[in-house]
């Protein structure tokens, strides 16, 4: 039987929500953070889809749902998909055209699912029934006592894994990862994460630190992900199990095949609110598949946790401090980590997720 189901109606909302303390990581800071969420209806469905990106993401977002996304049918998805790519050439397929293109393809995953009355992670095949989440934050900005309460909070609850923010002050990154160490007890898995603050010189000589003092077995980003040859030395070089992580700022498969054709890392990220959305996610978990390598999600946990079940590679998503702190605030659904793991609710279809309208209403732009 053919389902058909007209995309009738279509919004765009921007929601900035201030963070509750200051934060930065290795290269940058911010006091904010925005979202800018879409809102698809056909046969009688109501679906959504969301970015974290800068305001000016919906005008183009809103573009492309009134040119390329109304009044087509919700289940010619690919060809919708296709459209939105022709239509941004000439903007650049990559940053705020590839976010815009993003939250509107997460609405049409979430919607088809709706449609069909079933959990995303079962349209798209689901792997398992679960996956499990890191604790990400241990921002720079951080004091000592925050980063112990932030990280100590988090073993009590059970994450046997986190992730912290390195490489504003470099001579100061192994007094804090020691910190961090020591908040969580020996047996947690402790991540951090550069953000490409480093040199390769730099990154090589810390990785070694990280590992012999704090047992550190994963560096994000310890150089920019738009150097693939240093990547490829810090990788080659750092200590025996320490993972090299990179690929959140990667908007294209062809930006993913670049990074593993150059063993840039032994973990590739993608960021579903980034790359094109869930089918970019997908473009990307095959390309795993096909080089044998991990894959990871980056932020946005309620976008992730569907698609991560439903991919082979999938090691581990990120429970992202700010991202996990909207989406509980916003959100109907929202599903907490137990044990150190995530799970979806698959008694809700699509993503499982309705706006609390209230709720989000005091931080609309």
């Amino acid at each position: 039987m053919l389902i058909e189901a007209k995309l009738q109606k279509a919004s765009v909302s921007v929601y900035t929500v201030p963070t509750d303390a200051p934060e930065a990581d290795g290269t940058f800071s911010w006091d904010s953070t925005t979202m800018v969420l879409v809102h698809l209806e056909a046969g009688g469905k109501r679906a959504l889809g969301y970015t974290y990106a800068d305001a000016s993401t919906a005008k183009l977002a809103e573009t492309l749902l009134h040119k390329v996304v109304l009044g087509h049918d919700a289940f010619s998805h690919g060809a919708i998909l296709q459209s939105m790519w022709h239509t941004v050439r000439n903007l650049g397929g990559i940053g705020i055209a590839m976010m815009a293109i993003a939250a509107i393809d997460n609405a049409l995953w979430d919607l088809r699912a709706r449609l069909l009355d079933m959990p995303l992670a079962s349209l798209i095949g689901r792997v398992r029934d679960s996956i499990p989440a890191y604790g990400s934050g241990g921002f720079t900005s951080y004091a000592d006592d925050q980063l112990t309460k932030q990280f100590g909070g988090w073993a009590e609850k059970g994450f046997t894994m986190m992730k912290m923010k390195v490489g504003a002050e470099p001579a100061r990154d192994p007094h804090r990862v020691s910190t961090a160490r020591h908040a969580i007890g020996d047996a947690p898995r402790l991540f951090v994460d550069a953000n490409g603050a480093y040199t390769v010189a730099q990154a090589i000589r810390l990785a070694k630190v990280f590992g012999e003092e704090a047992d550190v077995e994963w560096f994000e980003e310890p150089v920019s992900s738009d150097n693939l040859i240093g990547l490829n030395l810090v990788r080659a070089r750092v200590p025996a199990g320490m993972d090299v992580a990179a690929g959140e700022y990667g908007y294209t498969a062809w930006y993913f095949r670049r990074m593993l054709d150059a063993q840039a890392v032994t973990v590739l990220q993608a960021d579903a609110t980034r790359c094109g959305g869930i089918s970019g996610f997908l473009d990307v978990a095959s390309l795993c598949w096909a080089h044998n390598i991990p894959l990871s999600s980056h932020c946005g946990p309620s976008m992730h946790l569907h698609v991560c079940c439903a991919t082979p590679r999938a090691i581990h998503m990120e429970f992202f401090h700010d991202h996990a702190r909207i989406e509980r605030m916003f959100f109907d659904g929202f599903c907490e980590p137990a044990g150190g793991n995530m799970s979806p609710d698959f008694s809700r279809p699509g993503i499982g997720l309705e706006l609390k309208e209230k709720d989000a209403a005091a931080y609309r732009v």
